[in-house]
């Protein structure tokens, strides 16, 4: 993990995010704790395909947990290890699908932060970046958007590492007074 106590990695679907995290929570030997912030819909089948197949690509050695909506407090549970939360993109659509408004999603945010930094192992986060396609036509899809923009930011902020992940490459991202 080359020390890194938060590492996030963003960018755009199907980029290869997930499997990046994988090989970093790997890599140091430390158990790993899978948090993923999907729910499950009944009747969706290709959701419920695409977990079967992301729990068959992790070792069988991995925890898995499974929050929708309280991530901070699932993070404080788990004690130990590396803990690979996938994604923030669904946790912040979840917080919204169940009515919490912009302020609420950032609060909760920087709970999750907050937990995340007091643990003694790393966190590599998922995420993806939104912001970089049309403006959404609904009003919801821009609050949307905006808010995930800012929990991004925040959590990118408190990291040791950030990398925007495109086409399976990772680009490390630095902070503008770093490049002057």
């Amino acid at each position: 993990m080359s020390g890194a106590r938060i590492s996030v990695l963003l960018g755009g679907a199907r980029a290869g995010k997930t499997s990046f995290a994988e090989r970093l929570a790997g890599v140091g030997g430390e158990p790993v704790t899978y948090l993923a912030t999907s729910p499950r819909i009944d009747g969706d089948l290709d959701l419920e395909a695409r977990i079967t197949r992301h729990r068959a690509d992790r070792p069988a050695s991995w925890s898995t947990v499974e929050e929708e909506i309280d991530l901070a407090g699932a993070i404080r549970a788990i004690d130990r290890g590396v803990i690979v939360i996938d994604c923030l993109t669904t946790w912040v659509g979840n917080l919204m699908h169940h009515g919490h408004g912009a302020a609420d999603v950032l609060a909760r945010a920087d709970d999750a932060i907050v937990a995340a930094l007091a643990r003694d192992g790393a966190t590599i986060v998922v995420t993806n970046e939104v912001g970089l396609g049309i403006v959404p036509p609904s009003e919801l899809g821009r609050a949307y958007r905006d808010a995930l923009g800012r929990v991004n930011q925040r959590w990118v902020s408190a990291s040791e590492r950030a990398l925007l992940i495109v086409a399976g490459r990772a680009l490390p991202l630095h902070e503008p007074d770093e490049l002057t």
